[in-house]
């Protein structure tokens, strides 16, 4: 049975795409699979590797570069935007794949010791940079634009997880106030959070496998901890226009573990 058509005739850009284990790599499959142009991006020496990578979608999309992080890059988004879909284009859909904290001094059991400067990068890269991308992409966003983002539950502290814990919670917080500010041009922002996957940044965590083990026993619906096909449906469901008067909201994607006391 081939998929339904939910994202025919929309543009997608699906930023932080790396390995094709990756929930960005997931998402742009399945964004294609659903009908979308999708393009991808990423930055630095992992561009090349996205560059690959691309290569092992349906239809190779264009990669940008694009460090959110990089004033420069983030004023000329919207030309390079036009460049591949028009001068009169608009962009309906914007995913937000992008985290990063050094496992060496924020996780693993490290949140007393971590120095602000890590701190500070962190919550840039993983939590204001929603908010800075957003903002770059509004040129082309209209009515019926989605953003969505990624998140791992950040209402609890979680074993290792610490600072990006924190970073997760400025994320989700951001993700509210932009739902709040962008509701009146009709552009949507939600988050997805996810149970434990067994991507590149999660095996960097020390001690990620506690998390894991927790789903084992605790998820009705039990948990693939190498399965990103779920994730990546609720992310197109939510840049379709099956939620039209959804934003703010935070859909978990976790085999129902987050509803559990026990």
């Amino acid at each position: 049975m081939s998929a339904p058509q939910l994202l025919a005739g929309k543009n997608i850009l699906v930023t932080g795409v790396t390995m094709d284990s990756s929930i960005g790599f997931a998402i742009a499959r399945c964004a294609q699979e659903y009908g979308a142009r999708v393009l991808i991006s990423n930055f630095g020496q992992a561009l090349r590797i996205t560059r690959r990578i691309a290569k092992r979608l349906p239809e190779e999309p264009p990669v940008l570069e694009l460090d959110v992080t990089d004033p420069e890059h983030l004023a000329g988004l919207p030309d390079v935007l036009r460049e591949h879909l028009g001068d009169d284009a608009r962009l309906d859909g914007v995913v937000h794949s992008i985290a990063y904290g050094n496992p060496e001094t924020l996780l693993g059991g490290k949140f007393l010791d971590g120095p602000w400067e890590d701190v500070a990068r962190a919550i840039e890269v993983s939590a204001y940079s929603l908010k800075a991308l957003t903002v770059a992409c509004r040129p082309l966003l209209g009515d019926g634009s989605s953003v969505v983002g990624l998140t791992f539950d950040a209402s609890v502290a979680w074993p290792v997880y610490d600072w990006m814990g924190v970073a997760k919670a400025g994320l989700e917080s951001t993700s509210r106030y932009l739902a709040r500010d962008l509701g009146a041009d009709g552009i949507r922002v939600n988050l997805v959070s996810a149970g434990p996957l067994r991507t590149l940044a999660a095996k960097a965590i020390p001690g990620f496998e506690d998390l894991e083990t927790m789903w084992k026993t605790r998820a009705p619906l039990g948990w693939d901890n190498a399965d990103t096909q779920p994730t990546a449906r609720a992310v197109c469901a939510l840049l379709s226009d099956l939620f039209p008067a959804t934003t703010g909201e935070i859909v978990h994607v976790d085999g129902g573990f987050h509803a559990m006391g026990a």
